[in-house]
C-alpha cells in the first residue's frame, strides 16, 4: 500500500528556516521590524496603499468590522457556505448575519439574491467569499453596495494570488483579508492580513489589534520608543508575531511559483476528469484568475450508487486524503437553534455541500501524487457508477 498522501501540506524552505532562526537569534519575537517588513512586501505584491498583519483571517473579519463601527443589531450579509469563522465574528459585535444563497456554478454569493435580499431589508455591509480561491463577481457586488450604501468586507482566506478582471484580490473593497493557516496557498502557521486603501480604517484596524494602544505601540521596547502609551479603544489581541512574518517573507516571494504548481495540478484534474459523466470538474470565470486554494469536484449523484461520505472513505481506503468545503453555517446545532434555520432554508447551498470532494493541491505534491489521485478517482467512479 502507497503512503498516506495528505490533503494538504506547506512547503516551507530553507530560505523560511533559516529566517526564523535569524529572528529567533534578534530577541525580538513578537510584533516588531519583521512584521512590518511582511507588511510592505504584502503591500506591494497586493497594490493597495495599507496591509495590517495579524493573528489570522478571523481576527482580520472582526477588525475590519470593527474598524467600521458595524455592532448591536446592524445586518451583515453574507453567503452560508463558508467557513464558520466568517459568520461567528459578526455576531461576536452582536450583529446579525444575514445569509444569501449562492451561485450553483461558481460556489460564490449570488449577486442577484443579494439585491433581492436588499429590497427586502436593509443592511450595513456584506461580507462576500472568494470560495476556493475564485473571485465573487465583484463588479456587481460593488455596484449593489454603493446603490444600498453597504461596506464591502471581502474574506480572502482561499484568495491570496486571486484576480479579478486583472486585479488583485486586496486592493478592491473596502477591506480584504487573507488567511495565512497551514492548509493556506501562503502559510505562517498560523497569521493573516488585512488590506485597505482608507487610512482611517487601517488605522483603526491596527490600533485595534493591540489591546487599543495608540498606534506604533510595539515600538515601546525599541531605542525610539517610550513606556508610555494609551488605550484609546477597548481592543484585542490579534498582531501577528515576528517569527510568524519571517516564514511570510519568504513564502511571499515564492507565491508565484506556488501559484504555477497549483494551476498545473488543477489543470491535470480537469484534462482527466472532464469526459466523466458521474463527476463535474469546477467552473471557472473567464475574467477571474483562480488561486486554486481547493480542487472541488461535485460528484452527480442521480449517476453514482454511493454518496459523498462514502467517496470520502473510499479515497481514503487508497491512502489519499480529501475534505468537505464546507458544512453550510445555517446546518450547525448553534445556528439551528438560535436562528430555527431548517434545511431547505438555503438549496443550493446544501445541495453543494452534499456534493462536493475537495481533492488534495498544494505545491509539495510531485507528479506521481497527483496521478495516484487521478486513478484512485477513476477506479472509485468506475466502480460505484450506476449502470
Amino acid at each position: 500500500m502507497a503512503k498516506f498522501l495528505p490533503f494538504s501540506q506547506p512547503l516551507i524552505g530553507r530560505e523560511e528556516i533559516e529566517e526564523v532562526i535569524e529572528t529567533l537569534k534578534s530577541g525580538w519575537l513578537t510584533t516588531g521590524p519583521k512584521t512590518r517588513e511582511f507588511e510592505e512586501a504584502f503591500k506591494r505584491y497586493i497594490g493597495c496603499k495599507y496591509a495590517i498583519a495579524l493573528n489570522s483571517c478571523t481576527g482580520g473579519l472582526h477588525l475590519s468590522l470593527a474598524a467600521f463601527s458595524i455592532g448591536r443589531g446592524d445586518r451583515v450579509i453574507t453567503t452560508p457556505f463558508t467557513f464558520i469563522s466568517t459568520v461567528n465574528v459578526i455576531l461576536h459585535l452582536q450583529a446579525l448575519p444575514i445569509f444569501v444563497d449562492i451561485d450553483p456554478k461558481t460556489l460564490n454569493i449570488d449577486p442577484e439574491r443579494v439585491e433581492e435580499c436588499l429590497k427586502k431589508r436593509k443592511a450595513k455591509a456584506i461580507i462576500p467569499v472568494h470560495y476556493a480561491g475564485q473571485p465573487c463577481d465583484m463588479d456587481r457586488i460593488l455596484r449593489i453596495a454603493k446603490r444600498y450604501g453597504l461596506i464591502v468586507i471581502e474574506d480572502a482566506a482561499h484568495a491570496v494570488g486571486a484576480e479579478y478582471k486583472g486585479r488583485k484580490i486586496g486592493s478592491i473593497g473596502d477591506v480584504t483579508c487573507f488567511s495565512f493557516y497551514a492548509t493556506k496557498n501562503l502559510v505562517t502557521g498560523e497569521g493573516g492580513m488585512a488590506t485597505t486603501n482608507n487610512k482611517r480604517v487601517a488605522d483603526r484596524i491596527r490600533v485595534y489589534s493591540l489591546h487599543g494602544m495608540s498606534r506604533d505601540a510595539w515600538m515601546r521596547y525599541t531605542e525610539k520608543g517610550s513606556w508610555y502609551y494609551e488605550v484609546v479603544y477597548p481592543g484585542f489581541k490579534y498582531n501577528m508575531m515576528d517569527i510568524q512574518a519571517s516564514l511570510g517573507l519568504h513564502q511571499l516571494r515564492r507565491l508565484q511559483q506556488f501559484q504555477k504548481r497549483r494551476e498545473e495540478i488543477a489543470d491535470s484534474y480537469n484534462k482527466a476528469f472532464q469526459d466523466m459523466e458521474e463527476i463535474e470538474t469546477p467552473y471557472v470565470e473567464e475574467k477571474v484568475k483562480h488561486a486554486w486554494h481547493l480542487y472541488v469536484l461535485k460528484l452527480r449523484k442521480e449517476k453514482l450508487c454511493i454518496d459523498r461520505n462514502r467517496f470520502i472513505e473510499e479515497l481514503r481506503k487508497e491512502n489519499i486524503g480529501a475534505s468537505v468545503h464546507f458544512i453550510p453555517v445555517h446546518l450547525h446545532p448553534w445556528y439551528r437553534k438560535n436562528f430555527g434555520f431548517k434545511r431547505g432554508a438555503f438549496p443550493i447551498a446544501e445541495d453543494a455541500y452534499s456534493r462536493v470532494v475537495s481533492l488534495p493541491i498544494y505545491p509539495k505534491m510531485k507528479d506521481r501524487d497527483i496521478e495516484r489521485v487521478i486513478r484512485a478517482v477513476k477506479r472509485i467512479v468506475r466502480k460505484y457508477r450506476k449502470p
